[in-house]
C-alpha cells in the first residue's frame, strides 16, 4: 500500500538534465576567433596576418605545435599590448552585434528547447571568454571558456587558463558541476576537441546541426 507520505516523496522527485554545447562549428557556422578578429582589426589586416602566420598555421596543421601555442601566437600577433578595457569593449560589442550572424538556427532552437525543459545549459568552448560572455549572458546560458592573461591590465599574448580543448573541457566542467547530480547529460560537438566531452554524455551528438 502506498501511503500519502510515500506519494508526496514520489511526486517531489526531480530529474536533472545537463546540456553541453561546443560553440565554434557546433552552435556557429563560422569560427568565432576569425570573426572576432576581422571585427576588431578589419579584414585586410586579418588576411595579411594569416599570410604572415602561415608557417605557424602549417606547423599546427601538421601537429608539430600544440593547439594552445598556435592560439597564443595568433592572438599575440593581433592583440598583444591591448588593454583589458579595450579588449573587453570589443568583445562585448562583437558578442552583442556579431555572434548572432554566425549562429546556426537549428542549434539555437535546440538550445532553447533545453532551456524550456528546465535543463542546465552550458557552453564549453575553447574560444575566449572575452567575446562569448555577453552573448551567453543575454541568452541565459552558463559559459566555460578559455581566459586570456592581462597582467597589469595589458594583454601579454598568453592564455591565463589552460586552453579549454579536449580533456580540459571535461576537467573544467567537473570543477564547476557535480556530474553525478544529473540523471541525463546531452553533449553536442563537431571536432576532435570535443571527443572527451561527447564521451561523458548519455546522449552524444556529433555535427548534429549541419
Amino acid at each position: 500500500m502506498v501511503t500519502s507520505r510515500s506519494m508526496l516523496l514520489f511526486t517531489t522527485v526531480s530529474f536533472m538534465t545537463l546540456a553541453l554545447f561546443d560553440f565554434d562549428g557546433t552552435i556557429t557556422a563560422k569560427d568565432s576567433l576569425e570573426a572576432f578578429t576581422i571585427f576588431a582589426r578589419g579584414a585586410q589586416r586579418y588576411y595579411l596576418g594569416l599570410l604572415y602566420l602561415s608557417p605557424v598555421l602549417l606547423l599546427y596543421k601538421l601537429k608539430i605545435i600544440p593547439n594552445y601555442r598556435a592560439k597564443e601566437i595568433f592572438l599575440a600577433h593581433f592583440f598583444k599590448g591591448m588593454s583589458h578595457r579595450e579588449f573587453s569593449r570589443l568583445g562585448r560589442e562583437y558578442a552583442l552585434c556579431g555572434i548572432d550572424k554566425i549562429v546556426r538556427k537549428k542549434a539555437l532552437q535546440t538550445l532553447k528547447k533545453h532551456q524550456q525543459h528546465g535543463d542546465t545549459v552550458v557552453i564549453v568552448s575553447a574560444s575566449a571568454q572575452c567575446w562569448l560572455e555577453a552573448w551567453c549572458r543575454r541568452n541565459g546560458i552558463a559559459l566555460i571558456a578559455t581566459t586570456l592573461a592581462f597582467p597589469d591590465g595589458i594583454f601579454n599574448g598568453r592564455l591565463q587558463s589552460k586552453n579549454c580543448y579536449g580533456i580540459e573541457k571535461v576537467n573544467r566542467l567537473k570543477a564547476r558541476y557535480d556530474l553525478k547530480a544529473f540523471d541525463t547529460i546531452y553533449a553536442y560537438g563537431d571536432s576532435e576537441g570535443d571527443r572527451e566531452l561527447l564521451a561523458l554524455a548519455t546522449h552524444a551528438f556529433y555535427k548534429p546541426f549541419r
